[in-house]
């Protein structure tokens, strides 16, 4: 039962990712993507990857995939450049989603992560906590990866704030400064005499002398 419930997940999931590149809506796209995201979190709950599973539901479902969408709605998307350039870069994609297809049975195939390798995985009691397990390598085994992975995200982080300020186009005010302005720095008062203007006649005559 379980290998037919993989089989049903693993259909939906290729036919997910395949409408997200295929569709020409972006908001149809965003909507088959949270279904891919569904369906992979239900794979890592079959695996027994509680944790993941419900952090790809709650961070990207819940929050990436909603405020894509909100943009992707309040964005007035023109879909016609898009829907003209699927046609003419279709065969480029199918070579390339064929190259990787073949790539990936290479490196993935049952030579190399059949179950006569690779066994299932053990089935755990109730009182397992994947969350405590996923803590414990991270810190522990994988602890310096992890840490080099966090340093180089934020110098990622660093970089793109310098390249997006080293122009200096942003603008911002200096709240001291405006607590500090007067009304003579903003207004300035000009008395002026009145001046009655002459009527249309008077100034025609004054033109012709």
């Amino acid at each position: 039962m379980e290998k037919y419930i993989f089989y049903a997940f693993a259909a939906i999931l290729l036919f997910s990712a395949t409408m997200v590149i295929t569709v020409r809506n972006p908001v149809r796209a965003a909507l088959f993507l949270v279904l891919a995201f569904f369906t992979s979190a239900g794979i890592w709950l079959m695996l027994e990857a509680e944790f993941l599973a419900i952090t790809l539901v709650l961070v990207y479902v819940g929050a990436v995939m909603v405020l894509f969408l909100f943009v992707v709605m309040m964005l007035n998307v023109n879909l016609t450049p898009v829907q003209e350039g699927f046609t003419r870069y279709l065969p480029l994609g199918i070579l390339v989603a064929a190259l990787i297809t073949a790539e990936m049975i290479a490196v993935l195939g049952a030579s190399h992560f059949g179950l006569d390798i690779v066994s299932a995985p053990i089935a755990h009691g109730a009182n397992y906590s994947n969350t405590k397990e996923l803590g414990r390598l991270l810190y522990t085994v994988y602890v310096y990866p992890f840490e080099i992975a966090s340093v180089i995200l934020t110098v990622a982080i660093v970089a793109a704030i310098t390249l997006t300020l080293r122009r200096k186009t942003s603008k911002f005010q200096d709240p001291g400064k405006q607590v500090k302005v007067r009304r003579e720095d903003r207004v300035r008062l000009v008395k002026m005499d009145a001046v009655k203007p002459k009527p249309p006649a008077v100034a025609s005559e004054e033109t012709a002398s």
